[in-house]
């Protein structure tokens, strides 16, 4: 067994045009099971601007749609040095969490400083006071991902910070840790109603089943490449990629290669179903 120990990579987007030579085929898909934007199309002309940030352009990757992902949306920003928001979110009852791409983010909760670098994360509940600043030489890159909260009796989520180098991952089960998940937030505390994860495959390592399950998913490739399957079809990713998967998408995964592979991956969790 060979388990790559090279430091963590994160590809970020950076914007820029493709010149008028450039094909115009790509490998973005839009289905009624799934979404893929590849990461070609994440441009200057596609970016937006945000009323409660400053310095800052954005990505979105995702937002509930008919007939796509409904329980979340997942942006990238890019926020220029000095740049950033006292008043992120303008919804009080939505939750989020931040995962550092690159660059240096300061995240100020309910008056206390976590500052985050390449791997940093934060979880932000809902209702909860937060700012947050570029506070590095370069521009911070970060995903955004964003959830309404569904409260559950006598449970109350926590703010949690960290960087995914000091989590300990766990070995999925018969893998011979060729296939491991890192969970910055408690997967045994139901108070949690979305878990943002690390997912990492060796070279050579599956999901040897069709997945197929209630959870959505957003899933951005941090690292390497791979063949997903999605809904009977096979669909080549890499770094920098994002899928949207809406509930009950049959889904599998092959690494073949040649480094690791490695995604964040979102999922909506521990509640009844909403009727």
């Amino acid at each position: 067994m060979s388990i790559t120990t090279d430091p963590y990579t994160y590809w970020a987007p950076t914007g820029g045009h493709p010149p008028q030579s450039d094909l115009l085929t790509d490998r973005a898909i839009v289905t009624e099971a799934y979404t893929v934007i590849p990461r070609g199309v994440l441009r200057d002309i596609v970016t937006s601007a945000l009323p409660e940030w400053s310095d800052t352009r954005s990505w979105v990757l995702s937002k509930p749609v008919a007939g796509g992902a409904v329980t979340f949306s997942q942006t990238i920003l890019e926020v220029q040095p000095g740049g950033g928001s006292q008043a992120p979110e303008p919804q009080p009852e939505v939750e989020g969490f931040l995962f550092v791409m690159a660059g240096e983010l300061t995240v100020t909760h309910e008056g206390t400083d976590h500052v985050l670098t390449p791997g940093g994360f934060a979880y932000l509940p809902a209702g909860s006071t937060w700012s947050a600043q570029s506070t590095g030489a370069e521009a911070a890159r970060f995903h955004w991902v964003r959830k309404r909260y569904q409260p559950a009796a006598g449970l109350i989520p926590e703010a949690a910070f960290g960087n995914e180098a000091d989590v300990e991952p766990s070995p999925m089960p018969g893998t011979d840790n060729r296939w491991r998940t890192t969970r910055p937030l408690d997967p045994g505390n139901l108070a949690y109603d979305m878990h943002v994860n690390i997912v990492t495959f060796e070279p050579g390592a599956v999901i040897p089943f069709a997945e197929t399950h209630e959870m959505e998913h957003g899933l951005y490739v941090l690292e390497g490449k791979a063949v997903y399957r999605l809904n009977g079809d096979w669909v080549e990713v890499q770094e920098g990629d994002f899928i949207s998967m809406r509930a009950f998408c049959p889904q599998a995964c092959y690494a073949g290669g040649p480094g690791r592979f490695r995604y964040l991956l979102y999922k909506d969790v521990n509640r009844q179903v909403e009727l």
